[in-house]
């Protein structure tokens, strides 16, 4: 109960792009605007990583995605996105939602599958 949502994953051919989005549940505005939200990746045989975060309005971003990658909030929805372009190969794997609350409290959704052609 409460776990984020994740969605927009997919296929795509290096180059492209897509825009993933995580729902939030049961989450006050008051909490959710002191919230870290995160975006982390998994690829086959490789240990999860930090490949976003945002809060207070202010972004970080793993090296490896500066200048490719944008994370975003949305106070209204509660919600968070991940809008990716220009993608690689190597940018392949599963994508969780990670929802820090103000209270450390981590809440993590099940992930969705992002592939990348070459």
């Amino acid at each position: 109960q409460g776990q984020p949502v994740e969605s927009g994953g997919g296929l795509v051919q290096a180059g492209g792009s897509l825009r993933l989005s995580c729902a939030t549940s049961r989450t006050i505005l008051s909490v959710f605007t002191e919230s870290t939200l995160g975006w982390y990746r998994q690829a086959p045989g490789k240990e999860r990583e930090l490949v976003a975060s945002i809060i207070g309005g202010r972004p970080n971003y793993a090296d490896s995605v500066k200048g490719r990658f944008t994370i975003s909030s949305d106070n209204v929805k509660r919600t968070v996105h991940l809008q990716m372009n220009s993608l690689k190969p190597e940018d392949t794997g599963i994508y969780f939602c990670n929802h820090h609350t103000p209270y450390g409290v981590d809440k993590w959704g099940q992930g969705t599958q992002v592939t990348v052609s070459a």
